[in-house]
């Protein structure tokens, strides 16, 4: 049983010398910056909708990493809230992950997985349930024509169900901005 201790102390005596080793090497490598965040960019979209007693707001923040000029993917997060008076409110709020493919410079191919949790709730008894609370999902595939930071396109959502979804179409227009 002294073997084994001796042992498992040598062990972690050697993991030690190795972890304080490694930390000398890096601090000699202060001047080296990572180029990650030069390879970030970031974006997003906000939207307001004002009308005859309703109202839209979504805020929607995303980055993308560069792995080089053709392809990018990212993550994003959204959140909407939307009421129409004495009928209804809802939140909506949860996150996507994007990729995108640039065969050329003008052309800007996407897929994006989304994943909402919505949250309704109907007044004056308009429905049996007066209140939902359920998970919506999306896969979107898209084109668009780019240039510069902007990606002006349309999407396609192949998970698109009349009944299930948040959408009221399966082809969703969108104006994408990163800088």
């Amino acid at each position: 049983m002294n073997y084994r201790v001796n042992q498992t102390l040598k062990l972690y005596f050697i993991f030690i010398l190795f972890l304080g080793w490694s930390v000398n090497l890096f601090s000699q490598n202060q001047n080296i910056k990572s180029d990650f965040w030069n390879n970030v960019s970031f974006g997003g979209a906000i939207a307001l909708n004002f009308g005859n007693n309703i109202f839209s707001g979504t805020l929607a923040p995303s980055a993308i990493y560069n792995f080089n000029p053709y392809v990018s993917a990212g993550l994003g997060l959204s959140g909407t809230y939307n009421t129409q008076k004495d009928v209804f409110s809802s939140t909506i709020l949860g996150g996507s992950i994007i990729g995108l493919f640039n065969p050329i410079n003008e052309i800007q191919l996407s897929t994006e997985f989304e994943q909402l949790n919505v949250n309704r709730e109907f007044e004056n008894g308009l429905f049996p349930d007066s209140e939902e609370n359920f998970w919506a999902n999306a896969l979107f595939l898209g084109a668009g024509y780019r240039s510069g930071p902007v990606t002006i396109g349309i999407r396609y959502d192949v998970l698109y169900d009349e009944r299930d979804s948040i959408y009221a179409d399966p082809w969703i227009p969108f104006v994408r901005v990163f800088f």
